[in-house]
């Protein structure tokens, strides 16, 4: 009784807890109900699963102003951090974005076709599944059609074998009162007459024998009752006529004929016809013993029972499952592996939908990088670096502008659309990280189409439609009267039956209904995929408009980049420059071969062969114009472009000597440095 009353008072004891505050048991929890109003200490100190919406509002609140007061913060303090904080509009659509926007590429390609697919597997299961049971129910009806009419037959004879008893009853109670007739030993000794004609001892008689005797001293038996009776009925007749005459010699002549008696003894000649004549059929012993000893079967219970043993096998070896059990145990075994894979994608969406703080971080790490190291992001071609050339071109300076062809591959105009160079080889590395998640739409689309093409065929041309007839008719006619005729009737004519089966039934059910992808779920799958390439075909002007941004919030630093990055092409044209003196100066050493001192002499010879001729210019290769500048020498001969050749101080490398051209370029190296 204390156990059971126990758990009653457990409520009581809650709902008391709960509606008074429990006493402070730390020092700052009794510091804040002792400072603040008794409803904000019991706001502060309130469980998890209370005050939800005013929690949720309050903490959006709190969230935003903190954010905002952080943001205004940084911004009124810091360049560094109004830099960043812009940078990561350009950062959401550069590098960093389109790792956030690879989650949505994933969620888009399992929530499409790998979970169409996954959809069709588990009609597939359904279908398998469907195909084993009905097989199964068919073979069960087709079992209990074909057994139907040995049941029913087995039941009717099980029916009649009551019927049967009970007349068996009815016979061996209507044979009791001729037995008990044969067998009675009423009127007659028969053991006593048969020591009187047999002294010694004889086999045990017939029941024709025994019954025969029975009769014979049964008749004499009744003769002698007949002549005892006839006595009887003279001496009372004769004490009769004595009482009513009283006269003593009247009374005895007149009674006199009371006293015959001997009369009686006329009976007497019937006993010879009871030894000779009595009618006793010759066969009646022998028939009363088969008669008697069929209804002593017959009398016996008779019982009948059906018994069906059922055997279950198993369907697999070592596995004693049913079907239903095997199919519980697949469709748990894919949701199984449907709930794990859908937990991985959560969670690898919940990781990456965390790149949001890549993008901070990538935001600070760009303009720190953008203050500290001066090559970091340095090759474009901006108006200052314009300003710059113009400068010196008004100065008579070594300008660089125009560029060179070699030299405009490794620089960036912002102000071109066109995509260049530089931007076109990180643009195709952005492009070729899209080919995973591609091949992965495609395998997963092509996968999920196969299958659905394959059911779709099967849905085509799997319909099998099952028909059973069957027709059983049977009829055991047994005539006649007699009593084996009526058992026999009660018996064997519970085989008549008959019986008419139609089965109709089809695998409708059993079909697989696969799900195709629509062309708007195709549209929603690539859409991610197609934003992600967009992103990548846009990450040029993003990384364009980040340096713009640095540069707004730090000119100075913006010149001396640009600064730097002048002198360096101008040094590294100097360079080249150098090298090619070199080299022009080599080639003028070497004896030309036969080949090119024929075709010189012809093109000395023949002037207008010269226009057949592609020439280039002889230090940066670029095509002949018609602007180019032609070595006056006639034995020389080579071309210049006119940026070469003002580089090369309007003299051929070629024809003069490779100390000349060095010492004049070595001469111009102190004061040809932009500042």
């Amino acid at each position: 009784m204390e156990s059971m009353a126990a758990p009653e008072q457990e409520p009581s004891a809650g709902t008391e807890a709960r509606g008074r505050q429990k006493p402070p048991n730390t020092t700052l929890k009794r510091a804040v109900v002792s400072l603040l109003p008794s409803p904000c200490s019991r706001f502060l100190w309130s469980q998890p699963d209370q005050y939800r919406s005013s929690k949720f509002f309050l903490g959006t609140s709190l969230g935003t102003l903190l954010g905002l007061g952080v943001t205004a913060l940084g911004w009124a303090t810091s360049p560094h951090f109004r830099c960043a904080s812009l940078l990561m509009a350009p950062k959401f659509l550069g590098k960093e974005g389109r790792v956030y926007v690879l989650s949505f590429v994933l969620a888009a390609i399992y929530n499409g076709p790998v979970a169409n697919a996954w959809h069709n597997l588990e009609e597939v299961t359904r279908s398998l599944g469907c195909v084993v049971e009905l097989q199964v129910n068919h073979s069960r009806q087709l079992w209990q059609v074909s057994t139907a009419p040995m049941r029913r037959v087995m039941e009717d004879m099980a029916r009649s074998g009551q019927t049967l008893s009970t007349e068996m009853r009815n016979i061996s109670h209507a044979f009791v009162g001729l037995n008990e007739e044969v067998a009675s030993e009423a009127g007659y000794d028969l053991r006593q007459q048969q020591q009187q004609q047999h002294p010694k001892p004889q086999p045990a008689p017939s029941t024709q024998q025994l019954y025969e005797m029975k009769t014979k001293l049964r008749c004499t038996h009744l003769i002698e009752l007949g002549m005892q009776r006839c006595r009887d009925w003279f001496n009372d007749k004769h004490e009769a006529c004595m009482a009513q005459i009283m006269v003593p010699l009247i009374s005895h002549l007149l009674c006199l004929p009371m006293k015959f008696k001997f009369l009686c003894h006329i009976v007497n000649v019937m006993h010879g016809w009871c030894w000779d004549k009595i009618p006793v059929e010759g066969n009646f012993g022998q028939m009363y013993d088969l008669v008697n000893n069929s209804v002593s079967n017959l009398s016996q219970e008779f019982s009948a029972s059906v018994v069906l043993q059922e055997e279950h096998r198993e369907m697999l070896m070592g596995a004693n499952v049913s079907a239903e059990q095997l199919m519980e145990e697949v469709t748990s075994h894919l949701q199984q592996h449907s709930a794990h894979l859908g937990q991985a994608v959560s969670f690898f969406r919940l990781l990456l939908s965390c790149t949001f703080l890549l993008v901070f971080i990538s935001a600070f790490s760009y303009t720190k990088r953008y203050c500290q190291d001066i090559r970091f992001d340095n090759l474009y071609i901006t108006t200052y670096f314009r300003q710059i050339d113009a400068r010196r071109r008004k100065q008579h300076k070594r300008t660089l502008l125009p560029l060179r062809r070699a030299e405009v591959s490794a620089v960036i105009f912002p102000c071109h659309l066109a995509v260049q160079p530089p931007e076109l080889q990180s643009m195709v590395l952005e492009l070729l990280e899209c080919i995973p998640p591609l091949l992965l739409l495609v395998l997963a689309c092509g996968l999920d189409h196969a299958l659905f093409t394959m059911l779709s065929i099967i849905q085509q041309h799997s319909f099998v439609q099952y028909s059973f007839h069957s027709s059983h008719h049977l009829a055991v006619q047994v005539t006649g009267t007699s009593l084996m005729a009526r058992l026999l009737r009660s018996t064997i004519g519970a085989l008549n039956t008959s019986s008419d089966t139609q089965l109709e039934t089809s695998n409708v059910a059993c079909l697989p209904q696969p799900r195709g992808m629509t062309r708007q779920q195709y549209v929603h799958s690539c859409l991610p995929l197609a934003v992600l390439a967009l992103l990548c075909l846009g990450q040029v002007y993003t990384y364009r408009l980040r340096r713009a941004i640095a540069a707004f919030y730090f000119p100075k630093r913006e010149k001396s980049r640009v600064l730097y990055l002048y002198n360096k092409l101008l040094q590294q044209r100097h360079s080249f420059i150098r090298r090619q003196q070199k080299r022009i100066a080599r080639q003028a050493q070497q004896h030309p071969g036969l080949g090119m001192l024929l075709l010189k002499w012809c093109c000395r010879r023949w002037p207008s062969l010269r226009r057949w001729m592609r020439r280039s210019c002889t230090v940066c290769g670029a095509p002949e114009t018609p602007r180019d500048r032609v070595c006056p020498a006639p034995a020389c001969g080579a071309m210049y472009c006119g940026q070469c050749w003002r580089e090369a101080g309007r003299a051929c490398l070629a024809c003069a000597p490779a100390d000349r051209g060095l010492s004049q370029d070595s001469s111009e190296e102190d004061g040809g440095y932009a500042a």
